[in-house]
């Protein structure tokens, strides 16, 4: 008697999609249930009897077929989440997942990896101020360019504005060589890097050309009042109180702010404390804002990467 379990799926091309590249969403799949999955057709195939198994692969690959029918190509992440999702009955939030994404002309959906960047789109939808807090490598800024520029081409905002603390010249940028725009690309250069992937340099040009898309440092910020704008704070662990006290001062009618930040890599000088640390004390509680908080376990990046933010994070235990 037969202990296989099989799903017979529509066509060649849904199953070439769950398995993966090179089989590796389905060398992902018998990581998370355990037992081995194979292919044979139009099947996919599961070695066992075991029905509670059997019932978490059927809906893991319901929950696959959803995500490819709505454009959302499956990987070893996705696989992941969902199965943490159905295996602790948290259905609510593979539905969260699921329906989330961000849409922009002429680009592939920008879907959420895990929840908790499920949770951050979701904020950013929501509502007027939004903190990501979190290790490199967890989405924070590229998600959150996506979802401004979602809003300025929907016309939704008349204005986005990008800017960073820039630590390391001091703010004055005075001693640095060339023009201002000179002085403060390098520190800039991320959020450029976000949009191009995102956007044709074309367009992002001629947003820029029509001022619908300002980049200047957090400096440039004081005694601004910034109306019906889309602004997104990165680097936020490098402003000091004062800095982010004016940041978010600045929000003037119908604008929405962003704010990201790695209180891990705060490059200020130890006498200082950090604008977004201070800002994540002061202001929880407060209606309106909403706080997304990321861990290793979110890195998106690479497995390297995460790989090295938890050596990172586990040396102070090691060593005590």
């Amino acid at each position: 008697m037969s202990t296989n379990f099989t799903i017979v799926l529509e066509n060649h091309k849904l199953l070439q999609a769950i398995c993966g590249p090179n089989d590796v969403n389905t060398i992902a799949i018998q990581k998370v249930v355990g037992v081995d999955v194979f292919t044979r057709g139009n099947e996919i195939i599961l070695a066992s009897d075991d029905s509670v198994i059997q019932g978490y692969f059927q809906e893991l690959i319901d929950k696959l077929v959803d995500h490819f029918n709505i454009g959302h190509i499956p990987d070893p992440q996705l696989i992941k989440t969902l199965f943490d999702s159905i295996s602790t009955s948290s259905n609510n939030k593979t539905n969260l997942l699921k329906d989330l994404h961000i849409s922009l002309p002429n680009s592939p959906k920008v879907f959420p990896r895990n929840h908790n960047q499920a949770s951050y789109i979701d904020g950013m939808s929501r509502f007027n101020v939004v903190f990501a807090v979190g290790p490199a490598g967890t989405g924070k800024t590229y998600l959150a360019i996506a979802h401004a520029l979602k809003e300025i081409l929907k016309k939704e905002k008349r204005k986005l504005i990008l800017t960073r603390p820039v630590v390391e010249a001091g703010e004055s940028l005075g001693f640095l060589p060339g023009d201002l725009n000179q002085k403060i690309s390098p520190y800039l250069r991320p959020l450029y890097d976000a949009m191009d992937s995102l956007l044709p340099f074309n367009v992002i040009s001629k947003l820029e050309e029509s001022r619908i898309i300002e980049i200047a440092p957090l400096a440039y910020m004081r005694g601004r009042s910034l109306k019906d704008s889309y602004i997104v704070l990165d680097e936020a662990q490098n402003t000091t109180k004062e800095q982010m006290k004016m940041f978010l001062t600045r929000l003037g009618e119908g604008s929405r702010a962003i704010i990201t930040g790695d209180i891990t890599q705060i490059d200020l000088p130890s006498r200082k404390k950090s604008g977004l640390v201070h800002a994540l004390e002061v202001l929880k509680g407060l209606e309106d804002i909403h706080f997304t908080y990321f861990s290793a376990k979110d890195i998106v990046r690479s497995s390297l990467v995460r790989a090295i933010v938890n050596a990172y994070e586990n040396e102070g235990k090691t060593k005590g």
